[in-house]
């Protein structure tokens, strides 16, 4: 008979409910694939009444996190409770019981990780994540193994599924941003409270694992700038698309010489990027290596099936390290050849959108462009629409190539002008590699 390998599973959620089903009705897909019985032994939840759709054997479920972590006989614990506490905790103590542990957990890698990858050291366990990033799509795998040759430089990620589907509404629909906000909380994609996602602290905490994995670097979440679509118009969408451009929510990790830029915000791409086509709650994630140049991975980033997905993909792995009485076979990462410095934001360089609304008389548009001169910024192009309509009127402009802190600095004397009715909208672009 094939070897029996027991997991604990913890935590009965939307991911957890999949992942739980899954393991039920694919245990013999499974057996034949990995060449050992992977059998769910204990599942745990604070809800004393597991969902009435899943059909769990009889005394299987349990609310005492004890009957997973001091079982003996459970050694791989699966960890789907979310949030940095107590998650953590049951981790680590899963681990010094010499278990081996997969989690979708992504705050609590981005926050904590350093911490549980030394535990994972420390006690000869295996820590996968797989579903922490871009949830079915195995970018995870593809960082850790299949691209371990590759000397990164660019990591570009839709991660988000929320935001750009609020995006994407935009657009195609043409609606305000509440507008498509309600709509993404109608069919479930956005949370009843969706700052994490709307403001992008849930892609900062998905670019703090990818920089680790791709570059090999450790990143603080509150080191990582971050901005969220809320500002971002229907005019914005419309004006850049008369353009040739989408605007996308990306997270961007960047090598520059010795430096590092690590950013979360939305930008301008180009309709005839890789990316610009990732709509609706679709990831996404662009890689650009020295040996294999541009690589999309691309597919659904949440939701119950395509997260349970890669948890299973992990537990398969595990599962066949634990049937060869072996561990620790992929690091969990590697880490950077060389010190790589954390790029200030200030410092950073790219094209910048900007929407100015001005009072429509002459010389207004010599004075704006004479303050970008003045701080170093050059005008790509124009465009100043409803000219003869309005009063107040929006002026569109794109730079050439201008450094972050020069863009702040002329904006904030361009805001105080008299003939500026509000304050202007600077949306960043960018060209990866590979474009």
């Amino acid at each position: 008979m094939a070897q029996r390998i027991n997991i604990g599973l913890i935590g009965l959620g939307t991911v957890g409910t999949g992942v739980a089903r899954a393991l039920l009705e694919k245990a013999h897909a499974l057996e034949q694939r990995i060449g050992a019985r992977v059998v769910l032994k204990r599942v745990c939840d604070r809800n004393p009444r597991p969902p009435r759709h899943l059909r769990l054997p009889a005394g299987l479920f349990t609310t005492d996190i004890r009957k997973i972590l001091r079982d003996p006989e459970i050694q791989v614990v699966v960890e789907l409770v979310g949030g940095v506490q107590p998650a953590k905790g049951f981790v680590i103590e899963a681990m010094r019981r010499g278990k081996h542990v997969v989690t979708a957990n992504k705050a609590l890698l981005a926050e904590e990780g350093k911490e549980l990858f030394t535990a994972a050291d420390r006690y000869g366990v295996d820590l996968y994540f797989e579903a922490s990033v871009g949830g079915g799509i195995p970018i995870i795998k593809a960082l850790r193994e299949g691209l371990i040759a590759n000397e990164l430089n660019t990591i570009i990620g839709i991660v988000n599924g929320t935001s750009n589907y609020i995006l994407t509404q935009m657009r195609d629909e043409r609606l305000s941003f509440h507008e498509a906000l309600l709509e993404a909380k109608h069919h479930g994609y956005a949370e009843r409270n969706p700052s994490l996602d709307i403001e992008g602290h849930d892609a900062a905490h998905k670019l703090a694992i990818l920089t680790l994995l791709g570059f090999g670097a450790r990143v603080h979440v509150e080191d990582i700038h971050t901005e969220g679509i809320s500002r971002i118009s229907q005019a914005d969408i419309q004006y850049a698309g008369e353009m040739g451009y989408c605007i996308k929510p990306l997270a961007v990790a960047k090598q520059v010489g010795h430096e590092l830029e690590v950013r979360v915000h939305p930008a301008l791409l180009s309709t005839s990027h890789l990316l610009a086509n990732v709509n609706g709650v679709y990831n996404a994630v662009y890689v650009h290596g020295d040996l294999v140049g541009a690589q999309l991975f691309y597919g659904r980033g949440a939701g119950q099936n395509p997260a349970a997905s890669s948890v299973l993909s992990d537990i398969a792995d595990v599962a066949r390290n634990v049937a060869l009485g072996i561990a620790k076979r992929v690091p969990a990462y590697c880490p950077a050849p060389r010190r790589l410095r954390l790029r200030r934001m200030d410092r950073v360089e790219t094209r910048y959108y900007m929407r100015f609304t001005v009072i429509d008389k002459p010389g207004v548009l010599a004075k704006i462009a004479g303050v970008l001169g003045r701080f170093r910024i050059s005008i790509a192009s124009v465009h100043q629409k409803e000219r003869k309509t309005a009063r107040i009127v929006p002026v569109v402009m794109m730079t050439h190539e201008a450094r972050e802190a020069d863009v702040r600095r002329a904006l904030s004397v361009i805001d105080g002008m008299g003939v500026v009715k509000s304050k202007t909208v600077a949306i960043r672009t960018e060209a990866p590699r590979g474009k």
